[in-house]
């Protein structure tokens, strides 16, 4: 089996393993004669451990760079995409981690033991996009003249939302084998990086976005 190993867009040397803690918001709750029940909400933000080795004499680049591009995603304050791909020996496509991330902290270790070699433990955070509304204030214009009257108070005016039986059906996808999220955004979107549309659209079905079953029947949005 062969491996390939992506952060922002830069090949990194393909780590010895990799950890990804899926993370759930649940709640339990005691009830007065009812014992305990699961309270369900959003799944958390997935959190991976990418343990690097950057060879200091024998890679095709020097420590510096890879350090180079971290540092990079930390100071500019952006999230990015990290991909993990896993190939069989006859070439075809196997199981792939591929998400959107933040970089939080990376530590690194040099130790006598290897050498000139640099070991660099890198967290990354799932990236999920999000979005504000906006609301609008409305001053009420003040009396002409009559300063006796009391003064009108401020409204709130509120977007009103479209009307759902004009709204446009969404498509649906069921998923085949050898699929992923991010070659289904790229189909209907063109850009594989579109992929969290679908995955907070179903997440009643996907529980770990790099997960995905043949035979689901996923909504398109």
């Amino acid at each position: 089996m062969s491996y390939a190993c992506y952060l922002d867009g830069v090949e990194f040397p393909v780590p010895s393993k990799l950890t990804v803690k899926v993370k759930n918001k649940n709640k339990t709750l005691v009830l007065l004669n009812e014992g305990e029940i699961n309270f369900l909400r959003t799944p958390g933000l997935t959190e991976i451990v990418v343990p690097f080795d950057f060879p200091m004499l024998t890679g095709s680049r020097s420590p510096d760079y890879y350090l180079g591009v971290l540092e990079k995603l930390k100071t500019e304050k952006r999230h990015t995409q990290f991909i993990l791909v896993r190939r069989s020996p006859n070439g075809r496509a196997l199981f792939d981690t591929n998400i959107q991330v933040s970089c939080e902290d990376y530590n690194v270790t040099e130790d006598g033991k290897n050498g000139l070699d640099v070991s660099v433990d890198v967290s990354l955070k799932q990236w999920r996009d999000y979005g504000t509304k906006t609301v609008t204030v409305q001053e009420s214009p003040a009396p002409a003249q009559d300063t006796s009257a009391p003064s009108q108070p401020q409204t709130v005016a509120v977007e009103k939302e479209r009307d759902t039986s004009t709204a446009p059906q969404a498509k649906t996808y069921t998923v085949k084998k050898g699929d992923t999220l991010w070659a289904i955004a790229k189909k209907y979107y063109g850009a594989g990086a579109q992929y969290s549309k679908i995955y907070e659209a179903n997440t009643d079905k996907i529980s770990n976005p790099n997960l995905i079953y043949v035979g689901q029947v996923l909504t398109i949005p």
